[in-house]
């Protein structure tokens, strides 16, 4: 069968002109960097958009025109008439910026080391050697649609359209189910298990899923897995996976009046514990619209839970996993010296950590974003 047509390569080799951060950079004080961002930001004008995703550190988001998820973000930068998009986030999230932007618009990535894990785990090249034996497992009249998450790379995107797939979010992938299952047999969901379990669940397809795991290539049989309507890809949030069922007891036996939220990007059983489960987005909102003097146990990255606890001080707003919550790794990478770094080029004329997604895979994965946007 015929796959995927255009050239790729693995996510750590595709950005060989992304550059590391410069000594002279690495030990800025913390108003130093915030009055060169600033004075930086003040000679740039309006040719600079500076965007913040919710899991950044307080010492980004502060410099930041917008704070949202990846998918808001991108849609916040294509709105602008800025030059520049800095994204403040991970590679996916730059890519899927350039995928929307104007092609006279340049998206930069502060730092090179940002990126994903979750989106890592699922390599085009991966993923269409695995879409080959799952298809000629299944019946020859079985039509298997792919969908990726949005928190996945430029050419697994390609890769989806190309295979009459789609992009979905964590909160429409109830959606990007119900079209493909309008328009094929069989779902492949990839990269993240946990998210697609959840949307099986909310479908009420929870006994028709497999896993298929693509590190151990005898762990499951293509015949068997490819029985199965839905096929979940076994990659997943390390975020979220640190979650589990028994920080939402402990949590509600120190807090019997409290409520919990969480991602979908959360396990089964934890999803199931909690009160509400819904995306950064929906968690925001949650916190904004509660009563003050309540308490909410967020399951999600821990700079999230500290935005809010900024936000919104008349709400108790508390990590679910308390003092075992930790941050996203790879968000991490982008520390505010990077950002003066990248800002301060851009005022004297150079372009640095410039993220730019190739003509045909960037035509195929506007594509697969074009049909999540029909759902």
């Amino acid at each position: 069968m015929e796959t995927v047509d255009f050239e790729t390569d693995l996510s750590l080799f595709k950005y060989d002109n992304l550059e590391q951060l410069p000594p002279a950079y690495r030990d800025l004080a913390e108003a130093e960097r915030a009055e060169r961002i600033e004075s930086a930001r003040a000679e740039l004008g309006d040719d600079v958009i500076i965007l913040g995703h919710n899991y950044q550190r307080r010492e980004i988001v502060e410099h930041a025109d917008f704070i949202g998820d990846s998918y808001q973000l991108s849609k916040h930068a294509a709105e602008a008439d800025a030059d520049y998009v800095v994204f403040c986030g991970v590679t996916f999230m730059a890519e899927s910026a350039d995928i929307i932007t104007d092609d006279d618009q340049t998206v930069i990535l502060p730092s090179m080391e940002a990126s994903c894990p979750m989106a890592g785990m699922a390599e085009a090249l991966q993923v269409d050697a695995a879409w080959t034996e799952l298809n000629e497992a299944a019946d020859d009249d079985e039509n298997i649609i792919p969908i990726t998450y949005m928190n996945s790379y430029a050419d697994l995107k390609a890769f989806c359209a190309e295979q009459g797939g789609l992009v979905c979010t964590s909160s429409n992938a109830h959606k990007a189910f119900e079209y493909a299952f309008e328009r094929g047999d069989k779902v492949l969901f990839l990269p993240d298990k946990h998210l697609g379990d959840n949307t099986a669940h909310r479908l009420g397809m929870a006994d028709a899923t497999a896993e298929w795991d693509p590190w151990d290539p005898e762990a499951a049989d293509a015949a068997e897995v490819a029985d199965a309507d839905i096929v979940l890809w076994d990659g997943y949030c390390q975020v979220h996976e640190r979650f589990t069922e028994r920080h939402v007891e402990s949590f509600r036996e120190a807090h019997p009046d409290g409520n919990v939220i969480v991602h979908p990007e959360c396990r089964r059983e934890v999803v199931e514990a909690a009160d509400v489960a819904g995306s950064t987005s929906t968690i925001c909102e949650t916190v904004e619209n509660a009563d003050p003097g309540e308490t909410w146990a967020i399951g999600t990255e821990i700079h999230l839970t500290n935005h809010l606890q900024r936000w919104h001080p008349e709400v108790e707003v508390l990590p679910l996993c308390g003092d075992a919550c930790m941050d996203c790794n790879a968000m991490r990478q982008v520390d505010p010296n990077y950002l003066t770094w990248v800002l301060e080029g851009l005022a004297d004329g150079i372009e640095r950590n410039v993220v730019e997604v190739d003509p045909r895979e960037k035509e195929l994965a506007g594509l697969a974003l074009e049909r999540m946007l029909e759902v």
